[in-house]
C-alpha cells in the first residue's frame, strides 16, 4: 500500500494546480504521474482527496474527489509569544515542534533583552508549513513578524487569559499548569496567550508593564530553562490543558 502524499494547497479548493515548489517536489521527487492519488491541506481545516489530472517537470495539475473537514483537536486558541534566540535553528527547532504538537499563532518579540532584533518569517513559515504536513495537522499556525514587546501588549486583544512567564522572585507568580488547569479560574475552551522571554529574561519594568494591561504573572516551573525550552514547554501545557 502506498504511502499517502499530503501537499499544501492555500485555497485548494478553489486552485486546480499545486504550488510551484509543491509540484516540482510532486514530479520530480516523488514522481507523481496522472491518475496517482494525493492529499491537499488548505490550513484552513480542510484536507481534500484528490487526484493528478496532468504532470510536468514544473506543473502538477490535481481533480478533487472528496473534501474531507477535519476535526478540532483542542479547545480555544494557544498564542505564543516569544523573543527569538541569537541561535536561529535553535528557535526553528521550537517551531517546528511546537506546531507538531499543536498551537494557532505565533509572535516573535522584540524586548529590552533580546538577543535578535530581526527575523526571516518566510524561513518560519516554510518550516511550519513542513511541520503541518508531517503532523498531518488541519490548521496552519499564523506567523507573525517581529514586534516590539510594548507594542503587543498594548495592541494584543485575544479573548481568554493572558501569561506573562519570568524569573523575578520579588513579583509573586502562580504556577502556569495549574493555572490553565483549574476549571473555575480558566474554562477549558478559553484561550491561552502566553509570553516568553529572552535568554536574559524579560525586564523587571517590561513584567510589570504586561501585569497592567492584563496580563498574569506565571512560572513554568522550579527550573530555569532556555528561552525554546520555555517555548515549547508553555505549548505541551497548553495543550494539555484544552485538547478534546
Amino acid at each position: 500500500m502506498k504511502e499517502a502524499r499530503y501537499f499544501y494547497v492555500p485555497n485548494a479548493a478553489m486552485e486546480t494546480a499545486l504550488p510551484a515548489e509543491e509540484a516540482i517536489h510532486a514530479t520530480r521527487v516523488l514522481r507523481l504521474k496522472e491518475g496517482d492519488e494525493l492529499f491537499l491541506m488548505d490550513g484552513e481545516g480542510y484536507f481534500y482527496r484528490a487526484e493528478v489530472a496532468l504532470a510536468t517537470p514544473k506543473k502538477c495539475l490535481y481533480t478533487i474527489k472528496e473534501t474531507l473537514r477535519q476535526e478540532l483537536a483542542w479547545r480555544g486558541k494557544i498564542y505564543l509569544a516569544i523573543a527569538p534566540t541569537k541561535d536561529m535553528g535553535r528557535i526553528e527547532w521550537m517551531t517546528e515542534k511546537a506546531t507538531e504538537i499543536g498551537f494557532d499563532e505565533i509572535t516573535f518579540l522584540d524586548c529590552k533583552f533580546s538577543e535578535r532584533k530581526t527575523l526571516r518569517t518566510d524561513r518560519i513559515e516554510k518550516i511550519v508549513i513542513s511541520a503541518v504536513k508531517q503532523s498531518r495537522k488541519g490548521w496552519k499556525p499564523v506567523v507573525n513578524s517581529m514586534t516590539p514587546f510594548h507594542s503587543f501588549i498594548e495592541k494584543h486583544s485575544n479573548n481568554g487569559r493572558k501569561y506573562i512567564c519570568h524569573c523575578y522572585q520579588e513579583i509573586p507568580r502562580a504556577d502556569f499548569f495549574t493555572a490553565i488547569t483549574q476549571e473555575e479560574s480558566s474554562p477549558t475552551g478559553e484561550d491561552i496567550t502566553v509570553l516568553v522571554g529572552p535568554e536574559g529574561d524579560f525586564s523587571i519594568d517590561e513584567v510589570r508593564f504586561a501585569l497592567e494591561h492584563g496580563f498574569e504573572s506565571v512560572t513554568l516551573g522550579n527550573s530555569r530553562l532556555r528561552t525554546e525550552t520555555a517555548g515549547l514547554s508553555a505549548v505541551m501545557m497548553s495543550q494539555l490543558a484544552r485538547r478534546m
